[in-house]
């Protein structure tokens, strides 16, 4: 510990951020941090100075207000050009990956249909499908997402997510880092007053921050959820973001991008070296920088050649002194700078020849066989958070009496977002022979949510439909009727 306090005061050490940028918050109970709320107030205020600037970063590069390229002075002649470019390559990364893992929806599914029904009725009641979409995206920009649970008006069991600027989670400080608090707070501009919401395994707790930062509980409210109800999904183990690790790249393909577009322009104002004397026969007494003004302007230059000592006459030339450029090399360095980025995060160069549009989903896979390591990690841990959610829930579905299940046995299947040739399979399986039921034919449709539903919909409107009564009569034959005489 003290090596690498000695690193960072001797500035060896240049991270773009703090390692107490991005650490976790840690207390041994909630009882005691009840009874210590200066102790929250510590926390509140450590990731407001320390944790946010670092996702307020994470988030410019997001937008494309890449902060180096845009920040300080980059040209010191006043008159020279200066270009500020910045190329998203942070936004191409998080919505690749957050394409390529929940572009297909991910599917939970259950082996009692009862159960299965109900919690299909309450992923849509919460638009389950955007809102997982939406923390696979906050966890690649900034290696965390949060989730409240909340039980509504309607007393229906809701998931949202929330602000990662102004939420953090508390664990305890045993192997186990069970979470023990949630916390959310902001600042209101109308009524100048800033909040905090405590939300613990069995209350909901709100507190306002006074001047001096001091906590006063203003309100509490029970809650059934047998848990914390905010609960965080972390990217990786260090909680880094997709792109977190290549923003000294990007910053360094901004500025290769900016000095190729400020020479374009210096280029136009480059000055103008005369080798000789203008010939001034005819202007009268005209200025010489007004003569030569005609002169540019008729894109025409008339100078006398130099003349020595010796009255032998040198060579008359103009031309404009500029800095030259090496395109090959600039354009090498830039390119290498972006294959670097595509490495680093995983992704691939869709601007690379070779990655064609026309190659098959396993070929593809190879080509992603990198971020098919990224995405099994992240997929673990998501998987992990969700059934937290699901476990809190059941939570409160027990306590309602609405019934129960068991969240060991629910399924979550993910499915990557790759471009497959379902018809080369089907004529090489239908080739070898093969039959496929028709769920397992049904599964293969994307715009169908759950093969079952279709399933009992196609057999419904089987049954609706009339039954046709000439399709059992045939031509020229005359049903008789037969008497109980046999006659």
């Amino acid at each position: 510990m003290a090596t690498d306090v000695l690193i960072k005061e001797n500035k060896l050490l240049k991270q773009r951020f703090p390692d107490e940028a991005n650490k976790h918050y840690t207390y041994p109970s909630i009882d005691k941090l009840l009874d210590n709320l200066n102790h929250l107030a510590d926390m509140i205020e450590n990731h407001k100075s320390v944790q946010r600037p670092r996702l307020r970063t994470l988030e410019n590069y997001y937008k494309g207000n890449n902060e180096t390229i845009l920040e300080g002075q980059r040209r010191k002649e006043e008159h020279q050009a200066d270009n500020r470019a910045t190329h998203n390559f942070a936004k191409y990364v998080s919505q690749f990956i957050q394409g390529y893992m929940v572009g297909i929806p991910l599917k939970t599914s259950y082996d009692d249909k009862n159960v299965e029904e109900m919690l299909r009725d309450m992923n849509r009641i919460n638009d389950a499908d955007e809102h997982n979409s939406e923390l696979i995206l906050d966890q690649s920009i900034f290696g965390r997402a949060y989730e409240l649970l909340y039980r509504s008006k309607a007393d229906e069991n809701r998931f949202t997510t929330v602000d990662v600027m102004n939420t953090f989670v508390i664990y305890d400080d045993t192997v186990e880092r069970t979470p023990i608090a949630g916390v959310r707070y902001f600042y209101n501009d109308y009524t100048k007053e800033e909040s905090v919401y405590l939300y613990t395994d069995t209350y909901r707790i709100i507190y306002k921050i006074d001047e001096d930062g001091k906590l006063t509980e203003d309100d509490a409210e029970p809650h059934v959820f047998g848990g914390v109800p905010i609960i965080e999904y972390e990217n990786n183990r260090f909680r880094q973001g997709d792109f977190e690790d290549v923003l000294t790249l990007i910053d360094l393909y901004d500025g290769a991008q900016s000095d190729i577009a400020n020479y374009s322009q210096d280029l136009n104002d480059a000055i103008l070296a005369i080798f000789g004397r203008f010939d001034l026969d005819g202007y009268g007494d005209k200025d010489p920088l007004e003569i030569m003004k005609m002169m540019k302007d008729a894109n025409l230059f008339h100078f006398e050649p130099p003349v020595d000592g010796e009255g032998r006459e040198g060579r008359a030339d103009a031309k404009y002194l500029y800095k030259q450029y090496d395109v090959q090399g600039s354009e090498a360095y830039k390119t290498r700078l972006a294959n670097d980025i595509h490495l680093f995060t995983a992704t691939p160069n869709m601007n690379d020849e070779r990655f064609s549009a026309n190659q098959s989903g396993e070929a593809m896979k190879y080509k992603l066989f990198l971020l098919e390591q990224k995405r099994a990690a992240k997929e673990r841990r998501f998987k992990k958070s969700l059934r937290d959610r699901y476990r809190l829930i059941n939570n409160v579905m027990k306590m309602a009496s609405e019934g129960e299940f068991d969240v060991s046995k629910l399924t979550i299947t993910f499915t990557e977002n790759l471009p497959k040739n379902i018809a080369q399979e089907m004529e090489w399986f239908n080739a070898a022979g093969g039959r496929l039921s028709q769920k397992t034919m049904i599964d293969q449709l994307r715009f169908v949510e759950n093969a079952d539903e279709e399933l009992e919909r196609i057999e419904e409107e089987e049954k609706r439909k009339p039954i046709n009564k000439n399709l059992y009569d045939f031509p020229g034959d005359k049903i008789e009727e037969v008497t109980a005489d046999g006659e």
